[in-house]
Order: structure tokens, then C-alpha cells, then sequence
């Protein structure tokens, strides 16, 4: 007897990939049903601000026609899609959720546990692709990239960039502070010691690798690395402990001239505060992945300021990231059915 699977990917997360993965592994002990949403074509529902699916942030799907085509499937494998509590109570057959995310945030975790539904994430999934993208924003907002070539397309040649008072430095004469200290700041880490730049991490809940240690990165205090850094990059994950950390007092405390990188999330930042520091050029500049709300306003004012490199939440967006996310909650699944512990429970 096989074991139904419900897939329900989109157009980044492929439910053929899902499929591809999870039969390579699983055979003819599974039969699988999928479907696809149309993200990132169109945008998420956010829900930091109140959700109108209770319990749940940050998905995309109607409730009622994820419940019909998860149906009487004891393994659902999602991206986006949502799965809240009510949800659940129609869904009594449903034992595994496989979220390819790093955080279940499109899941009720409360209702989940309260039924006995195992909730397992891909964790690390993108850390490759976002680790890689931050030393390519970091490059690109210091020395120019996007601002000459926004010039370039407007007919203008742009030489006084190569002025000494516009110019950035070179990070190998530079401090680079890494708050978050995850596989993806690890990841961060090990890149930016290639380019000879020192390296101060701040992260209360983890410890420095020993190869980190040898290679003279610093674990050193929120307060120091602000002070010190001529660059602060973000990589904690969202809780109520860092939500808004990145304040009007964190940006005071920062050096004059120093730069903002944002490869995480947009709550961790007071961006008010945030576009009154680079108004006043208290900060050189910031290079911004991720905002408070997405897609940004159009009369934001970080869409105007001249000293900001912005991207539209793609640090995550490769092709291995999709592989990655699909062999881990394909090998999950396997796990299951064969018995075996999780290896990422939520």
C-alpha cells in the first residue's frame, strides 16, 4: 500500500522538483499529487502586522483549496502555502509536514504539536546562495557598482565616482562585524576571511568554529561591534529578542561612515531610523535585500536616497537552493515512512 504525498510547491519551489527528489528516494512506497502558486509572480502574504489567517506569517494559498487537495494525505510537502489550525481540524489523515523553508512561519507550530503532526524544515537550504549574494552586495554598495550603472543607463558617465570623497575603500583594509553567527554567518564569515579584512561576529548563543578562531575572527559584544565595524551585516533570525534591533540607538552607537548590510530580514530593522541616519551621512551607506513591507511602497524614501544599493529579496534565489531544499525534505520524508527520527524537527 502506498502512502499518499500532497505537494504544493510554486514557480521558484518546484513541485516537479519535489517530486523528482522524493521518488528517487521513496519509489513505489509513495503515490504523489502536486500543484503549484504563482510566487514570486505574486507577492506573499506578509502578516507581521496581523495575519488574516490566524496563527501563520508570511504565505502564500487559500485555505480552503490547500485543505482540498492535501485531502486524506498523511504527508503534505509545502513552500508558501499555509496551514493553520482550523485548517488542521479538517485534515485528521495529515502526520508529516515537510517545509521547505528555514523557518515554519506559514505553519501554526502550536496546533501542529497539539495534534501530534510532525513539522520538519530544510534549514541551510539558500545559506550558500545568501552568503554569496551578501559579499556581492557588500562589494557593490562600496565601490559603486550600482550607482554607475544606473548612471550608465541613463546616458550619464559617471567620473566623478572615482573621486576620493565618493569612492569606497577596499575590504581588505576594512572591519567587517557579522551579527548572527548561523550557518548562514558562518558561511559569511569564511568568505570575507579570503579578502584579508578583520572580522568581529556577535552572536550570545554560539561559539566561534575553531578554523574562525585560528583565522583571528573575534566573538565580541553587540555594543563593540556596532562601535568598530565599518560594516555591520545582519544574519539573526527573527525573534522577539532582535526584532527591531538595528535602531535608532544601534545606528547612533554605529561609526561615522560605516555601512549597513541587510541580507536578512526586514524586521530587524527600524527603517525610519534607518533612512535618518543615511539622510543625515551618519551612515556612508546601506545595502538593503529585505524591507518592512514587500514590495516596497513606491513613495518610499529608500527608493530616492542616493547612498543605498537595493534588491528585491533574491539573495536566496539559485538553483542549488531549490536541489538543496528538495533532497532534504525528500531524505524526511524517506525518514518517515522508514521509521527514523527527523533530523530537522520544528
Amino acid at each position: 500500500m502506498t502512502t499518499e504525498i500532497a505537494i504544493i510547491g510554486d514557480r521558484f519551489m518546484l513541485s516537479k522538483t519535489f517530486e523528482e527528489h522524493i521518488l528517487a528516494v521513496c519509489g513505489d512506497k509513495v503515490s504523489v499529487r502536486r500543484m503549484d502558486y504563482e510566487w514570486p509572480d505574486a507577492p506573499l502574504e506578509q502578516g507581521y502586522g496581523g495575519s488574516r489567517i490566524e496563527g501563520i506569517q508570511e504565505f502564500q494559498g487559500d485555505p480552503e483549496e490547500v485543505v482540498a487537495h492535501i485531502g486524506a494525505a498523511k504527508i503534505a510537502v509545502l513552500h508558501h502555502a499555509p496551514l493553520s489550525a482550523k485548517m488542521m481540524e479538517v485534515l485528521p489523515d495529515l502526520k508529516l509536514v515537510a517545509v521547505s523553508r528555514g523557518g515554519p512561519i506559514n505553519i501554526d507550530m502550536n496546533a501542529a504539536r497539539a495534534r501530534g503532526i510532525t513539522v520538519v524544515n530544510t534549514p541551510g537550504r539558500n545559506a550558500s546562495a545568501v552568503a554569496e549574494f551578501t559579499i556581492g552586495g557588500i562589494i557593490a554598495e562600496l565601490r559603486n557598482l550600482a550607482r554607475g550603472h544606473e548612471a550608465l543607463r541613463a546616458g550619464e558617465y559617471r567620473t566623478d565616482l572615482y573621486r576620493a570623497d565618493v569612492t569606497g575603500d577596499e575590504l581588505c583594509d576594512m572591519t567587517v562585524g557579522v551579527i548572527g553567527y548561523g550557518q548562514i554567518g558562518k558561511r559569511v564569515v569564511s568568505l570575507l576571511r579570503a579578502f584579508g579584512c578583520r572580522i568581529k561576529v556577535s552572536d550570545p548563543y554560539v561559539q566561534l568554529t575553531a578554523e574562525d578562531l585560528h583565522a583571528g575572527v573575534e566573538m565580541v559584544s553587540f555594543e563593540r561591534l556596532l562601535s568598530e565595524a565599518d560594516i555591520v551585516s545582519l544574519h539573526p533570525r527573527v525573534t522577539e529578542e532582535t526584532k527591531g534591533m538595528m535602531n535608532a540607538d544601534a545606528f547612533a552607537a554605529m561609526k561615522p561612515g560605516s555601512t549597513l548590510i541587510n541580507t536578512a530580514r526586514g524586521p530587524l530593522v527600524d527603517y525610519d531610523a534607518l533612512i535618518a541616519a543615511l539622510q543625515s551621512g551618519h551612515l556612508r551607506g546601506a545595502m538593503l535585500e529585505t524591507f518592512p513591507i514587500e514590495p516596497v511602497p513606491e513613495d518610499s524614501p529608500l527608493l530616492t536616497l542616493p547612498n543605498v544599493t537595493l534588491t528585491p529579496h533574491i539573495a536566496g534565489a539559485s538553483l542549488r537552493t531549490v536541489r538543496v531544499a528538495a533532497s532534504k525534505a525528500a531524505d524526511e520524508v524517506r525518514r518517515w515512512l522508514d521509521g527514523e527520527p527527523p533530523l530537522n524537527p520544528c
